[in-house]
């Protein structure tokens, strides 16, 4: 969803404050320089191809997806979805088992309610190159009525869908058939409260943690089985409007995401808990701002740039809420 003045201020942050990025091989930090993703709001790790990274824009682009080389940042293919109409907007990626690739429709773009919204599936092709892939499309209802949703995860054991939808003050896990069906409509429920204004969630490759970031900080669950346990911040990076989070291919790292021309994923280590929960890492030392409806204090963080931080979060409140409303 286009959050101009949020995103205006953002970038002025991170343009102060951010490091060039360097080459990277999957496990560096990396530009995207496609001059066509502009709105990059879903990240996901490719389990076939090494280093690459699938990402797709927010609106008015189309059915496509992208594949990044995380060493160059450059596109090495593009897909084209057929089988699903026109995209309202596209808030999330996740690659689930047999290297399935969903594609969350799950957004209310300028404040739009939708009494349904979509997820696409598609195998991901072991050629990276230009190609057009059918895909199936899924209706998505839910059982308390319509939600802003942009984050999307698939279980990489069961191929179980979940959507956490997008509230201020902290959202749910909703829970969707054990298969999805092309026919009728497929009724996702809440089950557990995520306290966090999410705006993209990824499981780790084994499946055991769940990560959900916003855009001032991030929470690390263990999944328990969907029985969320919270352990602990993550350690999200300072960027204009953070939109997407995925996990290494070997889940020692985390990637985070943002919108806007040329840029750049921010990749930090993945935290790892104990049997007592505190993390045994440095990704989970809570040195990210903790983040519930969407206001987040920068408590334990050192970073260069606090007050800039403050100030961002004052002017984002102000903004009131993240949609837009039709006039």
């Amino acid at each position: 969803m286009r959050r101009s003045l949020a995103l205006l201020a953002g970038g002025l942050l991170v343009g102060a404050l951010a490091a060039p990025a360097s080459a990277a091989d999957g496990d560096q930090d990396f530009t995207i320089k496609d001059p066509r993703i502009t709105e990059s709001s879903g990240l996901a790790a490719s389990r076939q191809h090494p280093g690459i990274y699938w990402t797709h824009n927010d609106s008015d682009d189309g059915a496509f997806l992208y594949a990044i080389d995380s060493a160059t940042g450059r596109t090495v293919a593009t897909v084209t979805m057929t089988g699903v109409g026109k995209p309202r907007d596209i808030e999330a990626i996740s690659i689930g088992p047999n290297n399935q690739i969903y594609v969350g429709d799950i957004g209310d773009n300028d404040g739009v309610t939708w009494n349904y919204v979509w997820i696409y599936r598609l195998t991901e092709p072991k050629v990276l190159k230009n190609q057009t892939i059918r895909a199936k499309q899924y209706v998505v209802k839910y059982t308390d009525g319509s939600r802003d949703a942009e984050s999307l995860v698939v279980h990489p054991k069961t191929g179980r869908v979940y959507i956490i939808d997008k509230q201020e003050d902290g959202g749910h896990l909703y829970v969707g058939p054990d298969k999805l069906s092309s026919s009728g409509a497929n009724v996702f429920r809440p089950t557990v409260p995520v306290d966090m204004w999410a705006t993209d969630a990824a499981f780790s490759p084994d499946g055991r943690q769940l990560a959900v970031r916003g855009y001032f900080g991030g929470v690390a669950y263990t999944w328990n089985g969907g029985k969320l346990k919270r352990q602990g911040e993550l350690d999200v990076p300072l960027q204009g409007q953070g939109e997407s989070v995925t996990y290494s291919p070997d889940g020692s790292k985390i990637l985070y995401g943002s919108e806007g021309a040329e840029s750049v994923v921010k990749v930090e280590d993945a935290p790892s808990y104990g049997a007592s929960g505190g993390s045994d890492s440095p990704g989970g030392k809570g040195s990210s701002a903790s983040e519930k409806g969407g206001a987040g204090g920068a408590e334990g963080n050192a970073k260069t740039g606090a007050i800039a931080v403050a100030v961002l979060v004052v002017a984002f409140i102000g903004v009131r809420r993240l949609r837009k409303r039709p006039s």
